[in-house]
């Protein structure tokens, strides 16, 4: 009778068929792309960053400042890209018609504008990058100024870190002062416009603030932002179609966001009309920390305060003068902020 062998296999009788594919194994280092070209984002449209390259290096190898049309790298992940953005860009950098480049590298923001849908949607929009000063525009009458907007976008700028500006229009429809002393308690800065023969009237003021800044202007339909627009960048005319960012000539809709460049120097970021602004992703210590006169008296707090009950140290802190003497009307904004960030009121 025939014996049988038993065998043994190991690693080397392991056949494998090659594949078209190759066996090389994937890696997770990325390219360092040391040769992008630095842009700012100055559009967003349907996935496509219009981005301006070499506006602080005239005369470049592509024939100075020009608008480049760029995609976001897969590399990028989820990372959006926003007006404002300083980005590095490969591929055809050039700007001619018909060529496209890649967003590869996104440069770290120094500051972030947000807002949500509304105060329970826990999605954050980022509505701006790198921007230094939030305008807020707002029409002294037709339509009534909304101070609770108004209110909600200065906490959306003292949490990003920027320095918030009120601009009232349509000053000739009613004395300003009597909107102005709403916020008179905040301290808060603001310029006034009115309507005349001649123009726009208060404009001087307006440049003043804005120059050598990057500035977003926002605030609901119907308040005049468009015609201040179309003042401060000549034939923007933002009303009715494409602006060239480098220029400022042209025409674009407004209900598209574009960063425009200021004849004098600076950026002013021009934004659709909003309805509200949600801020569900603000933490009410932030707010505390953006008014720094207060926030040395929340050591004496009660943990969990709520700063706006009988036990909150705030009150002491204040009474005490240590908040100087401004102290209680500052103590009284900062309460009606948190009240805001509540959504007590509505808008």
């Amino acid at each position: 009778m025939r014996e049988e062998r038993r065998v043994r296999y190991d690693e080397d009788d392991v056949r494998v068929r090659p594949t078209r594919r190759g066996s090389r194994p994937r890696t997770k280092e990325r390219p360092r792309h040391g040769d992008a070209v630095a842009a700012m984002v100055v559009a967003v449209d349907r996935g496509r960053c219009t981005c301006l390259v070499g506006a602080d290096a005239p005369g470049d190898a592509d024939g100075g400042p020009h608008l480049v049309t760029a995609m976001r790298a897969r590399e990028l992940g989820r990372t959006g890209v926003v007006v404002g953005d300083r980005v590095g860009l490969v591929g055809d950098t050039s700007g001619r018609p018909d060529t496209l480049a890649r967003v590869v590298r996104i440069e770290e923001r120094r500051t972030v504008l947000r807002r949500t849908a509304d105060d329970t949607d826990p999605v954050e929009r980022v509505v701006v990058a790198n921007a230094d000063q939030l305008v807020v525009v707002a029409a002294v009458a037709d339509p009534e100024p909304r101070s609770r907007l108004v209110d909600r976008c200065l906490v959306a700028a003292y949490v990003a870190g920027m320095t918030p500006l009120l601009c009232l229009t349509k000053g000739d429809l009613r004395p300003a002062e009597e909107v102005l002393s709403t916020w008179a308690p905040l301290g808060l800065e603001a310029v006034v416009t009115s309507r005349g023969p001649d123009g726009l009237r208060g404009l001087d003021d307006v440049r003043a603030r804005l120059h050598g800044r990057t500035s977003v202007l926002v605030g609901h339909s119907g308040v005049g932002k468009s015609t201040l627009v179309n003042a401060l960048v000549p034939q923007a005319d933002r009303a009715t179609g494409h602006v060239n960012a480098v220029t400022g000539r042209g025409r674009h809709t407004s209900t598209s966001m574009a960063a425009l460049a200021l004849p004098d120097g600076g950026w002013v970021v021009d934004t659709p009309g909003i309805r509200s602004f949600g801020l569900a992703h603000v933490d009410p210590e932030a707010v505390l920390h953006a008014f720094p006169d207060l926030a040395g008296g929340e050591d004496g707090c009660p943990r969990g305060c709520t700063h706006d009950e009988p036990e909150c140290a705030l009150d002491d802190w204040v009474a005490q003068g240590r908040a100087g003497a401004a102290g209680p009307a500052r103590l009284t904004s900062f309460r009606r902020l948190l009240t805001v960030l509540r959504g007590e009121g509505g808008d």
